[in-house]
């Protein structure tokens, strides 16, 4: 199934605005990156030598919006109202469609804004929005046993565990355990008859 709405979503939650970035707006996220670069670094994989070049982020930032467009990934930014600055990102990548309906999400935040809500706020809006608009059935999120905080927010929003995953992921230059997670949507239309 194809995405055919032209225009990419808003989503809007009472402290928190959730968008995609044009490829014009790429300073904005070579920003968030560089202001966050030892936070962030420990949870993702290695960054390249060019990964705060503002044209691999140009063409980042194109490829995000072909992907969603062509109903593979949503990536979205997380802005905070009140200083209309990125405080995070929220992904939905690896969207499967025909008879499994479901994606992995992945969420990061600004280590100086953890503890005040805003993932698990911004988490449960983009859920919201992944079930009720995408009209996925299955949200799947993995996180290191070590993130207890991750835990915790996935825990609150109704996720799942349903396993422990050994070296499963390639995370800043070694393989790290992750338990896997997932939430489901009671609500999800049968579109495929």
């Amino acid at each position: 199934m194809s995405n055919t709405t032209t225009s990419t979503p808003v989503i809007e939650t009472p402290r928190l605005v959730l968008r995609m970035l044009e490829p014009h707006e790429a300073n904005l996220a070579v920003a968030f990156y560089r202001d966050n670069k030892e936070h962030l670094e420990k949870t993702g994989p290695k960054w390249t030598k060019d990964f705060f070049d503002l044209d691999r982020w140009q063409l980042q930032l194109e490829v995000n919006l072909e992907e969603f467009h062509t109903d593979q990934s949503l990536k979205l930014f997380v802005f905070e109202r009140q200083t209309n600055t990125i405080i995070g990102i929220v992904n939905f990548n690896n969207i499967v469609r025909r008879v499994a309906q479901y994606c992995n999400i992945g969420y990061s935040l600004a280590e100086d804004k953890q503890g005040f809500g805003f993932m698990e706020e911004a988490l449960k809006y983009a859920i919201k929005h992944s079930f009720e608009v995408m009209n996925l059935h299955r949200v799947m999120a993995n996180y290191m046993p070590h993130n207890v905080r991750s835990g915790k927010v996935l825990k609150k929003l109704g996720f799942t565990a349903e396993g422990f995953a050994r070296n499963y992921l390639y995370i800043n230059g070694a393989w790290e355990d992750h338990v896997l997670t997932s939430l489901t949507n009671d609500n999800w239309r049968d579109t495929l008859s």
